[in-house]
C-alpha cells in the first residue's frame, strides 16, 4: 500500500445545516467547488471543523457518501475522519471511507473515556485501521480538545508495528518541539501535515510540507501567498500573510469561532448554515457587525485569488 502524502493545504471542511439543524448535503457541490476555485484540492471531512461529535453515524455515512460523490471524475481528493467514542463507529466509518475510495483516514482518540496509556491509544488506532487495510491511516492529535495527551513522537516509534496502514499524524497541536521530532522521525519517513492555522509559517520554517485547516475554506488564499513567499525567502511578506490569519481567527474567535466561521462562509456565497449545538451562532446583529468588521479590515480583498 503506497502511503499518502497531505501536501499544500487540505481543508478541514465544514458540515452544511439547513435552518432547523438538520444536513444539508445539497450545499457540499459548492463547497468543493469553491475550495478548487481557490487553489485548494485535498478535503478533511467529518473533523473537528466538520462538527463530528455533533453527528450522528448515519449522518457521518451521508456526509462521506455526499462528498465521494462530488469528489469523483475532480482533481480534489478526499480524506475521512473517522474518529468517534464508539470504536465500533469508527471501524464502521474507516471501511465505508475504503468502499467509498478515501485517499486516507485519519482518527482523533476516544475522549470521554480516554486511553489510560499510550499502548492503549495504539490499540485503538490499530482497531480502527484494520478496518479500511488498504488505505493510509493518520492519527489526529489534538489534545485541546480530546485532553489526551501522549508523546506523538513515541506515538511514531512504537504504533507502526501494530498499525501497517500508518502514514503519519495530523499534528493539531502546538508543541513545536515534538513537531520536530516527528518530522525526523525514522528519517523522515512519516507526513506530519500540520494543523495550527495561526502559526503555519513557524511549522513551515521547521520542515513541514503540509497543512490541514478549518481556515482554508475561506482564507486559502492568504495560505497560499504565505507558503508562496516562504519557498522564496520572501519572509517579510510571509509573516504579513500569516499576521493577517491571525487577525481573522482572533475576530471570529472573539464571536466564537464556529458559528462565526460558518457565517463567513456565507459572506463568500457557500451557505453551510448554522452550527449545532453546543456550538453556538451569531445574532442578525452580529453577523452584520462582523461582515462590516471583516471589510474594514481588508478580509475580502485578502480572499481574492
Amino acid at each position: 500500500m503506497k502511503h499518502a502524502s497531505l501536501l499544500g493545504l487540505t481543508a478541514a471542511t465544514h458540515t452544511p445545516f439547513n435552518a432547523d439543524g438538520s444536513l444539508n448535503l445539497a450545499v457540499v457541490e459548492q463547497q468543493a467547488k469553491h475550495l478548487m476555485a481557490n487553489g485548494v484540492h485535498t478535503v478533511f471531512i467529518g473533523g473537528s471543523t466538520g462538527e463530528s461529535h455533533s453527528l450522528s453515524l448515519t449522518e457521518r455515512q451521508s456526509l462521506a457518501q455526499r462528498w465521494s460523490e462530488v469528489v469523483r471524475n475532480t482533481s480534489l481528493r478526499m480524506v475521512v475522519h473517522v474518529g468517534a467514542n464508539c470504536l465500533s463507529d469508527c471501524r464502521a466509518l474507516a471501511s465505508q471511507a475504503q468502499e467509498l475510495g478515501a485517499v486516507a483516514i485519519s482518527s482523533m482518540s476516544p475522549s470521554y473515556f480516554k486511553p489510560k496509556s499510550l499502548d492503549v491509544l495504539i490499540d485503538c488506532a490499530a482497531d480502527i485501521a484494520a478496518a479500511a487495510p488498504d488505505v493510509p491511516f493518520y492519527f489526529y492529535d489534538i489534545p485541546v480538545l480530546t485532553n489526551v495527551h501522549f508523546s506523538m513522537p513515541e506515538f511514531l516509534t512504537q504504533a507502526p508495528a501494530r498499525i501497517p496502514t500508518l502514514s503519519g499524524i495530523k499534528f493539531t497541536n502546538p508543541d513545536l518541539m515534538a513537531y520536530q521530532l516527528c518530522l525526523r522521525a525514522n528519517s523522515y519517513k512519516w507526513d506530519v501535515p500540520f494543523g495550527c492555522d495561526e502559526f503555519l509559517l513557524a511549522a513551515l520554517a521547521l520542515g513541514a510540507k503540509g497543512a490541514v485547516g478549518s481556515s482554508f475554506n475561506f482564507a486559502a488564499p492568504i495560505y497560499l501567498r504565505l507558503i508562496e513567499a516562504f519557498q522564496k525567502g520572501e519572509i517579510n511578506a510571509a509573516r504579513e500573510e500569516q499576521f493577517r490569519s491571525v487577525r481573522i481567527i482572533q475576530l471570529l474567535a472573539s464571536y466564537g469561532y464556529m458559528g462565526a466561521a460558518k457565517a463567513v462562509m456565507g459572506f463568500l456565497g457557500v451557505p453551510v448554515g448554522p452550527a449545532r449545538l453546543p456550538n453556538g451562532n451569531l445574532s442578525g446583529i452580529q453577523i452584520t457587525e462582523l461582515r462590516q468588521k471583516l471589510e474594514t479590515m481588508g478580509f475580502f480583498e485578502w480572499v481574492k485569488r
